[in-house]
């Protein structure tokens, strides 16, 4: 069966053509017109608000210099502290440990029963005093065995020589062969070699009542006893009676970065006799002073530090062995340095700097270079001796502004010195600031 399209089929009408109507010339006048009205009155807006964005920030400028005038007339209470001059002490810190020069365990080196204990625990003993008692009465019985023993030697020996005496002109006569009168000289000998081994046994008797008594091998103290009186001890015991700490002089092990080698070692040899001072963990109080003995020979290649030692009197028992301690070396002495708080150096956008309050009671930002720095006290160029910094109530100033010296000028000044004079007392020096890049 055929198919046909009937749409192809049927046949093509012919497409209507319609033309736009020409625009009225009056509509397009009054478009434009009304477009161009619309331009101008944004132009309009857009200068009207920025003529008040800029009489606002013009208002609020005005305000601010007004504000600034007013904090600058504004009279602000501060504390001031007096630059000082004086000579400051560089020094390098360290972690450090504390550590007897000697330790020794005691213990006993003959068997036998612990009869007494002639010291309390904890108590200063001196080297050579008698700080125990073994029963001596086994020794003494030995060594009267060995008296014994020699009395009868003496009297053979003594016998064997009026023999060969006998034995001596019986032979010169001919009566007994040189054989008889070797052998009679060989006894004496024998005799005289058994009275030698008496002798021998004897002192070896006398220093067994001798370790009987048992005394400190040094001078220091005493801890917690490791047996109590009245039991066996052995001289193969394994940890002794008692362990005694020398405690003066006692030593500080510290170290330091392997940098600072060069500023140890200028001043000759390994730094010997270089003033150390001992500070307790939280830098709060000086413990003792001593003197550097010696520096380590060689380098730790996994922390880059090098040991040092050093030695302190310690005649208060102020150190104690094992003790942590932060160990201050010092190397330099930077004369005439002029010093401030440290709270009176500030810090900001424009550097580091200070409030100087000049003669007119206003207080003018000096820009100053931290060159040490140690505790509560700051080694500083940019200002002169005798100028007075605000130590207190300088996030209230501005430039050029009014202060007023709580307390007046003299006491402030007065602790100013003080408080210079302390940092100076107790050591206070200072690791060299690192220089702004």
């Amino acid at each position: 069966m055929a198919y046909h399209d009937l749409d192809r089929d049927e046949p093509a009408l012919p497409r209507e053509i319609r033309e736009a109507p020409k625009p009225d010339p009056h509509q397009l006048r009054r478009k434009r017109n009304r477009n161009i009205a619309l331009i101008a009155a944004i132009v309009v807006v857009i200068v009207v608000v920025i003529l008040a964005l800029r009489h606002h920030a013009a208002t609020q400028a005005a305000q601010s210099a007004a504000a600034a005038a007013s904090a600058r007339n504004r009279t602000v209470p501060v504390a001031v502290a007096p630059v000082v001059m004086r000579d400051v002490p560089v020094f390098l810190d360290g972690l450090g440990n504390v550590n007897a020069l000697n330790t020794v365990t005691v213990k006993t080196r003959i068997d036998g029963q612990l009869v007494r204990f002639d010291f309390q625990e904890g108590q200063m003993v001196h080297a050579g005093e008698e700080i125990a008692l073994i029963d001596p009465r086994p020794s003494e019985a030995q060594l009267a065995q060995a008296d014994a023993a020699r009395f009868k030697d003496e009297a053979t020996l003594e016998n064997a020589r009026h023999d060969l005496e006998r034995y001596a002109e019986l032979y010169k006569t001919g009566v007994i062969p040189q054989q008889q009168y070797n052998t009679q000289q060989s006894t004496v000998k024998v005799s005289e070699g058994t009275v030698q081994a008496d002798d021998a046994q004897i002192q070896q008797a006398k220093l067994n009542i001798d370790y009987c008594h048992i005394q400190a091998p040094i001078t220091g103290r005493v801890g917690i006893r490791f047996v109590d009186p009245g039991n066996m001890v052995h001289a193969s015991d394994q940890n002794g009676l008692v362990v005694i700490t020398q405690m003066q002089p006692i030593a500080v092990l510290f170290t330091l970065p392997e940098d600072d080698l060069p500023a140890v070692t200028q001043h000759g040899g390994e730094g010997a006799g270089l003033t150390v001072q001992a500070w307790s963990r939280d830098d709060t109080q000086l413990i003792a002073t001593g003197r550097l003995l010696t520096i380590d020979n060689q380098i730790d290649p996994n922390t880059g530090t090098f040991r040092c030692k050093a030695i302190f009197d310690n005649r208060n028992g102020a150190l104690f062995p094992n003790q942590f301690v932060n160990a201050r070396l010092e190397v330099d002495v930077r004369r005439n340095a002029l010093t401030v708080p440290i709270a009176a150096v500030q810090h900001g956008a424009q550097g580091t700097y200070v409030y100087v309050v000049g003669a007119d009671k206003t207080a003018d930002m000096r820009t100053v270079n931290v060159v040490l720095s140690q505790g509560t006290t700051a080694v500083v160029t940019g200002v002169s001796a005798g100028e007075q910094v605000v130590t207190d109530g300088a996030d209230k100033l501005q430039p050029r502004g009014k202060v007023e010296i709580a307390g007046g000028a003299g006491r402030s000044a007065a602790a100013g010195r003080g408080q210079a004079g302390a940092a100076g007392g107790a050591g206070g020096g200072g690791r060299v600031a690192p220089s702004p890049q």
